[in-house]
Formats: structure tokens, sequence, C-alpha cells
């Protein structure tokens, strides 16, 4: 594929897959850099970090499409220090900036959700949580999982990654809640769900204590971990779409 593309048509081929306008975000969906009129290459990857600018440099790209992107709600507005880095790279470069956060955590193929849940063999069932992230369901053979590290196994091999495990009093994992990210506080909505476990990335203090009270299993497996998986599947699919190039490029990041 050498096609290009307009960026108004790699735009509203997200907008209409994603559908932002559905979400209350925490920062800006959408275009949040403007570079070149016409895209050939595009490059996706979890966080809008210098690293990955740089990389897509190297690529030759003319677009990133990235999960964290580079501003946020409270954020003080001023471009100086590590915000001017990327900013100047990108600017320079005439490279173009798609972020998306909740909208790519939440659709129900290409989501970071819906990856994660095929990563690990989790059939969906149902959703919980605020704006229904959260997702719940069993292994798609419809077995249980013997124990909380029997699942902790299946999380290590898919993410390559061992799991933070609270451990809760030993019985089979048949219902599975998970939510990428930093979505610990999540974790109420999935007991009330009625779930045997509840993998995201993060943990706090408070979940500790409810999944010893509550028999309830938490699996804190890494925020960049469990959501690696939705920008790569979106950019792809959006590329085929379009006929142009894709690229993932990963930024190791052990948070």
């Amino acid at each position: 594929m050498n096609q290009t593309v307009t960026r108004q048509a790699l735009l509203n081929a997200c907008t209409e897959l994603l559908q932002p306008a559905r979400f209350k975000d925490y920062g800006p969906n959408g275009l949040q850099v403007e570079g070149a009129e016409t895209i050939h290459h595009l490059v996706s990857g979890v966080t809008a970090s210098r690293a990955l600018i740089e990389a897509a440099i190297d690529a030759k790209a003319d677009a990133i499409f990235v999960h964290h992107g580079l501003f946020w709600r409270g954020q003080d507005g001023t471009v100086t220090g590590w915000m001017k880095q990327r900013l100047q790279l990108l600017l320079a470069h005439n490279i173009n900036v798609l972020a998306y956060h909740l909208p790519l955590d939440a659709h129900p193929e290409y989501g970071n959700n819906a990856q994660l849940g095929k990563r690990l063999g989790l059939q969906v069932q149902g959703t919980f949580g605020e704006q229904d992230l959260g997702l719940w369901g069993t292994r798609a053979d419809s077995l249980a999982f013997a124990d909380v590290n029997t699942l902790a196994a299946v999380v290590s091999q898919a993410l390559q990654r061992e799991p933070l495990v609270v451990q809760t009093p030993a019985r089979e994992i048949r219902k599975v809640a998970w939510c990428t990210g930093g979505a610990q506080s999540y974790f109420e909505a999935a007991i009330a769900a009625g779930v045997d476990a509840f993998i995201t990335g993060e943990i706090s203090e408070p979940q500790a204590h409810l999944a010893r009270e509550t028999g309830v299993a938490f699996l804190a497996c890494g925020h960049h971990a469990t959501e690696r998986y939705g920008a790569p599947a979106v950019a792809a699919h959006v590329a085929a779409q379009l006929g142009i190039t894709h690229q993932f490029i990963e930024i190791d990041n052990p948070a």
C-alpha cells in the first residue's frame, strides 16, 4: 500500500469508528497536533512520549495514533520543558498526532479492553462501571480457572509480565472482570457485579483491603502492559481501510 490520504480523511475514519462524542474524558480526543495535510504512513503507540515521536520521525511517519496524548485536564497550559521538546519535534517534522483515550478503551472490537480480553481467552458477557467501560465474562471454553494462581499464570504468559496478585481464599475463578490501565477505582463496581476476580493495570492502597475482605481477587498487571493492544488494532484497521501503511512502535514502560 503506497496510497496517501488527507489528514481529514484519517480523522473522519477514526471519529466514525471510535465515536468520541459519546464520552466524558480527561482530555481532548481526536487531532491534538496538526501536521502534514497528506498522510501515507501511520505510526501507532501507547503514549505520545518523546521516545515514540523520535521513533516515528525515524520511520518517516506523517501521523502518530496514540492512547495517551499530549494534553490532559489540569495541566498548566505552558509550552515549556518536556512539552516544548515534544511539540518542537512534531512541528519541525510536520507530524500529526491523533489521540483517543476512553473511546479507545471502550471500542467493542478493537479497544484496549476488548483486545485484552481476547488475549486472555475471555468471552465478554457484559459491562460495568462508569460509562460502561469495564467488561466482565468467562473463559471462552466456559471452564473455570482452578484458582487465582491459575488465572495469574495465564495473564503472565499473555502479557509477558508477572501481575501483582492480592490473594483471596482458594476458590474457582469463573466470572472475571477487567478494565485496562488505571482502573482500580472500578473495583467496587466489579465486586457489585458478582465477579470472582478483577484485572486492571494498577492498584492503590484501598483495593488490597477490599480484595481480602470480599474474597474477590485483584490482579494489577501494569498500566502499559494492559493498554498496548488497542492503539495498534485501531490504527491497523483504519490504515487498511484507507490504503495507507501502518507500523506499531513499542516503547517499553515498566509502569
